[in-house]
C-alpha cells in the first residue's frame, strides 16, 4: 500500500526545538533525509560536530544572511542561495530564515522530526540512501548564490538546479499569480521521494494514489492546499503535480536525496555538474 504524503506547516505553532540563543527549529523527515527549518536569532550559532557527510544550507529569501564556518575556512553568503557544507565540524551564524538538509546518516537528528512515527518502518518503493562520489578537489564550503547562476531552460520544470554528494536542490522559477490550470505536469517517481518546500505564496498539491489489486487500498484523489512556509514529502509511486494558486509571488523548492540521476544525465541541466561526478553505473 502506498504511504500517504507527509505534510507540515513550518514556522508557526510550537517549534520542535528552541536554542538558548532564541532560535526556533521545526524538523520534518523523509526516508533518506531530515529538513530543519530555523528562524535564526541574531547572535545565535547553529553548530554541528562530527557531521558524517555533506549537508546543505538553503537561504530561501533575499533578506537572508549567514556566515558558514567549516574545515578552517569561512564564507559569508546573503540572498537566495544554496550552500554545501563539508563533513566534520561546522557552524552557521547570521540572522533570518535558514533551512538545513541532512541525510539519514545524521542519525542523531532523525528522532527530532515531528513526523518520525511515519518512518518507524522503511517506506516501500524508496531506494535506500547512498551518497554520490565526493568532488575530485575534495570537500569544502561551496556557496551558490542564485543571482550568480544561470536559469536552466526547461519548459516543464524551469529552475536553478545544483547538487552535491547528498542532495539535489531545484529552486523553481518564481511564479507571479496562479499557474495555468491547463499546463500542469502530473508525474510520478519509481523509487525516490520528492520533498517540495513552499517558501512564498500558496499551492495546491494534487495527489493521486495508483490502484493496487486490492480495491480496499484505493484512495480518492487529494488536493492539498497549503500556504508558505510548508513542506510536503511525496512518496513513490504517487502521481503528483503542484499548482501555484496565490495571487502574488509563488516560490517552490524541490529537494531530492540522494540527487536525481535522470536530471543529472541531461547535459547543462545541473548548474554545477562539473563539480560532482556521477555515480559509477
Amino acid at each position: 500500500m502506498t504511504p500517504d504524503v507527509e505534510f507540515s506547516d513550518l514556522g508557526t505553532g510550537d517549534p520542535d526545538e528552541t536554542t538558548p540563543g532564541g532560535s526556533s527549529t521545526w524538523y520534518v523527515r523523509g526516508s533518506n533525509f531530515l529538513l530543519a527549518y530555523t528562524t535564526l536569532a541574531a547572535g545565535d550559532v547553529l553548530e554541528r560536530a562530527d557531521q558524517p557527510d555533506e549537508y546543505v544550507v538553503l537561504l530561501p529569501y533575499e533578506e537572508c544572511s549567514v556566515e558558514v564556518r567549516a574545515s578552517g575556512e569561512s564564507a559569508a553568503v546573503s540572498g537566495k542561495a544554496v550552500v554545501v557544507v563539508p563533513p566534520g565540524d561546522s557552524a552557521i551564524a547570521g540572522d533570518g530564515t535558514v533551512v538545513r538538509l541532512f541525510s539519514s546518516r545524521s542519525t542523531d537528528l532523525l528522532d527530532k522530526a515531528r513526523n518520525r512515527a511515519a518512518y518507524a518502518e522503511p517506506r516501500p518503493h524508496v531506494a535506500p540512501f547512498a551518497p554520490w562520489p565526493e568532488p575530485p578537489d575534495g570537500y569544502r564550503i561551496r556557496p551558490y548564490r542564485l543571482a550568480d547562476l544561470a536559469v536552466t531552460p526547461d519548459a516543464v520544470r524551469p529552475g536553478q538546479i545544483v547538487r552535491c554528494s547528498t542532495f539535489m536542490i531545484n529552486f523553481l522559477a518564481p511564479r507571479v499569480g496562479p499557474r495555468d490550470p491547463d499546463s500542469l505536469s502530473p508525474h510520478d517517481h519509481d523509487d525516490f521521494e520528492q520533498c517540495s518546500l513552499a517558501v512564498e505564496g500558496e499551492y495546491v498539491h494534487h495527489l493521486r494514489t495508483p490502484w493496487s489489486k486490492r480495491r480496499s487500498e484505493w484512495r480518492e484523489d487529494r488536493h492539498l492546499r497549503c500556504g508558505s512556509p510548508s513542506v510536503a514529502v511525496i512518496p513513490p509511486p504517487m502521481i503528483h503535480t503542484s499548482e501555484a494558486v496565490g495571487p502574488d509571488t509563488n516560490q517552490l523548492i524541490d529537494i531530492f536525496c540522494p540527487p536525481r540521476l535522470d536530471f543529472s544525465r541531461t547535459p547543462g541541466r545541473v548548474l554545477n555538474e562539473d563539480t560532482y561526478p556521477l555515480p559509477h553505473q
